[in-house]
């Protein structure tokens, strides 16, 4: 027969806080949907490896969807379900709602750039019989984790006709891929004595591209000079129709070229390229599209640039999203100013998941944890919370009683411990909008490697949350 629990184990159950796993809250048939609603999400992984075929991508679905191109200028009415294509790499969505404009507007703001590796405006060169293009990461990466892996070739090449050429080589079966050398370690004994952040550097990120000279039509080897460079432009020539002038106005990037994949024996984890930030911005997209009748105005930002600071037209700190709710006032009898003081957003970028092989950088009390549910940070930034918006305890608490009215599995998270180093996301330039502000994000693992970790449970939490803002 049991015993009955004391006056202080039941008060223990009331006050204390126990962080609870999938596997304790959720049903079978709730581990079965989060299953299946990733299988779409491992697709989009696919068809999105760059911020450009992400906003293609999600375009398509919302068309399916029924949402409509918008140009700034054009009439918006309630009910209406348009986009913004923002230069063909960031993308705004709106569904207008049935209340009052200026009860302002709920925002999700993801990010669909990831860490890469761009090619330079003049990249193509040959050494020793070997071709190869020259790089310029992009983002915070690693560089030791992008040598010797197979590479693909993505982007776009604007000729000197203002043609666009799309380019994708790399990812369908039979396609080449390509790669970073690195030293065997029979002679890498110099390179094992440095340091880690060191022992590669951005100059020596060239990508083998090619190996063999110029055949002339009598089976010949060209006696042009680099020959083997004339050999990558014919290829390129004659497949897409560009000159190796054409590289000047293009933005062509190695990614990596694999797709993405169950990860264990219980096929709960998902490996892949880009879960920084499309972990975050296909759910916050799929809840738009699910909420789309909302009583709220809704707004979802697929944002491009938060890697290297959200600068340009493209980024979060250009003034469009501003401009969108300027001409939703307009249209809709609305304050602009009072819009934005009642608005509220979501900022959907990743946390650092509580890796147990690297213990000694994570605080685990205030740390995400795999299966765990999707992750608050009340604040990001480094050390002295520097470079964050710091979400008030009243906006906190409105989006913490909007998860427990849904049944959302959610945890708290912070990156890593104090001093240890920090980063950031576009929280803050929503904020400084007068508008209130939190960063909600799937906890990753590996954050910024070409192959990076999530969980299935975690990824379905984060589009029940940002169904639970949109409702």
């Amino acid at each position: 027969m049991s015993e009955e629990k004391t006056r202080g184990q039941l008060l223990a159950e009331e006050v204390f806080y126990k962080k609870k796993s999938a596997f304790e809250s959720w049903s079978a048939e709730e581990l079965a949907a989060a299953k299946d609603y990733c299988v779409g999400y491992a697709k989009y992984l696919d068809e999105g490896k760059t911020e450009r075929e992400a906003v293609i991508t999600s375009i398509k679905m919302l068309e399916e969807a029924g949402f409509r191109a918008y140009k700034i200028g054009d009439k918006l009415q309630k009910g209406d379900k348009v986009y913004y294509n923002n230069r063909g790499k960031s993308l705004y969505v709106m569904a207008v709602g049935s209340e009052d404009i200026n009860c302002g507007v709920r925002v999700s703001a993801a990010h669909i750039d990831s860490p890469r590796l761009d090619l330079k405006q003049h990249p193509l060169f040959e050494s020793d019989g070997l071709g190869y293009f020259k790089t310029h990461y992009y983002g915070g990466v690693r560089k030791y984790q992008w040598a010797t892996i197979p590479l693909a070739l993505h982007g776009v090449v604007i000729t000197k006709d203002g043609t666009s050429v799309d380019v994708r080589i790399g990812d369908m079966p039979g396609d080449p891929v390509f790669c970073i050398t690195d030293l065997l370690p029979h002679l890498a004994k110099d390179q094992n004595t440095k340091p880690l952040g060191s022992a590669f550097t951005g100059e020596g990120m060239n990508i083998l591209i090619a190996s063999s000279p110029y055949i002339e039509e009598d089976g010949t080897v060209t006696p042009a000079s680099d020959k083997v460079k004339l050999c990558v432009m014919a290829y390129l020539n004659e497949k897409y129709g560009i000159t190796e002038s054409d590289f000047m106005s293009a933005e062509l990037c190695m990614v990596p070229a694999a797709n993405a994949v169950d990860v264990g024996f219980d096929r709960l984890l998902i490996g892949s390229y880009g879960h920084d930030d499309r972990v975050c911005a296909y759910p916050a997209l799929t809840a738009m599209i699910e909420n789309a009748g909302s009583e709220h105005t809704l707004i979802c930002v697929l944002a491009d640039k938060e890697e290297i600071g959200s600068d340009g037209v493209t980024g979060m700190q250009c003034c469009l999203l501003v401009d969108l709710i300027d001409e939703l006032a307009k249209n809709l009898n609305g304050n602009p100013n009072v819009i934005r003081a009642n608005s509220m957003c979501l900022s959907a970028d990743v946390s650092a998941g509580y890796d147990p092989n690297y213990p000694e950088v994570y605080e685990k009390r205030n740390s995400s944890l795999i299966n765990c549910g999707v992750a608050m940070a009340k604040y990001t930034g480094s050390r002295g919370k520097s470079g964050t918006s710091d979400a008030s305890a009243e906006f906190v608490g409105v989006v913490r009683m909007m998860f427990e009215r849904d049944g959302v599995l959610w945890q708290t998270s912070e990156l890593g411990k104090v001093d240890q180093g920090g980063g950031g996301t576009v929280a803050k330039y929503i904020a400084n909008e007068n508008i209130d502000t939190v960063d909600i994000g799937v906890p990753v693992l590996s954050m910024h490697a070409p192959f990076e970790i999530v969980s299935k449970t975690d990824v379905y939490s984060a589009h029940k949350a940002f169904s639970a803002f949109c409702k």
